[in-house]
């Protein structure tokens, strides 16, 4: 279904609409449990929110409910150390933003974060419109780049393969990208650049792991985990696994 199928969606700023910030954290999502558990996302993600409102888009229906959210965050990419978008994609990008902020560096680029589109309005376009939406909004901000370290929802099918082929795995009929949400993202105007190999890490116990997920996390090596994008690394001599996360970079020109 395309944009157009919910023309009544409102899409605003959190600074514009900060009564929103309860409801948007309450928002039925479908992220892993897992997911929820990457260190540095845990520690930065509520403070995208509360000091960075203005790079924090929030969509509702008609009756006012929300129906998804965008996080994104400013940084500086040309300046010593960085100039390239980073192999350790999502975390890396959170914490130079922080980072800049604490030494006042003043920010050239911003990256997405996050587009989660509430778990029962999936399928009506709402993505897409989001994303329209982010790039507007950066170049309000006054900005000529958003970067997005894009997590493909269709990778997830195939945990075996690696990223750096999935990534640019194109359909016939059209050349456009075969993964639905790189694909919104190129029909956006966006184009994909390169792979983050570590884009995420979560590491944690096999309790924890087991918790997160229901598996027995009893033998070691590669484990398949639903909604993982690569298989987990467990090491049962040792009791902990470790995820590490691949993302691919897209790179939206303003």
């Amino acid at each position: 279904m395309d944009a157009s199928a919910d023309p009544q969606l409102t899409i605003t700023t959190l600074s514009e609409r900060p009564e929103l910030q309860g409801p948007l954290w309450a928002m039925p999502d479908t992220w892993p449990k897992f997911i929820l558990n990457d260190p540095v996302g845990w520690a930065n993600m509520g403070r995208i929110v509360a000091e960075l409102p203005e790079y924090v888009l929030v969509a509702t229906d008609p009756e006012g409910a929300v129906v998804a959210r965008g996080f994104s965050v400013p940084f500086a990419l040309d300046t010593d150390g960085r100039r390239g978008l980073p192999a350790t994609g999502w975390d890396q990008v959170l914490l130079w933003a922080f980072s800049d902020r604490r030494h006042g560096r003043t920010p050239d680029t911003v990256s997405a974060i996050e587009i989660t589109v509430e778990k029962g309005m999936l399928g009506r376009g709402i993505s897409g419109r989001m994303v329209a939406a982010m790039r507007d909004n950066a170049r309000a901000l006054g900005f000529g780049e958003l970067v997005a370290p894009v997590r493909p929802n269709g990778k997830h099918l195939v945990p075996q393969a690696p990223m750096s082929e999935y990534a640019f795995r194109t359909r016939e009929q059209d050349g456009l990208p075969h993964d639905p949400w790189l694909r919104v993202h190129v029909r956006a105007g966006g184009v994909v650049e390169r792979v983050a190999p570590a884009s995420m890490t979560v590491s944690g116990s096999l309790e924890q792991w087991r918790d997160w997920t229901g598996l027995p996390f009893d033998t070691d090596g590669p484990v398949t985990v639903p909604g993982a994008l690569v298989p987990v690394n467990c090491s049962t001599a040792h009791g902990y696994a470790v995820y590490v996360e691949p993302n691919v970079w897209v790179r939206h020109r303003l």
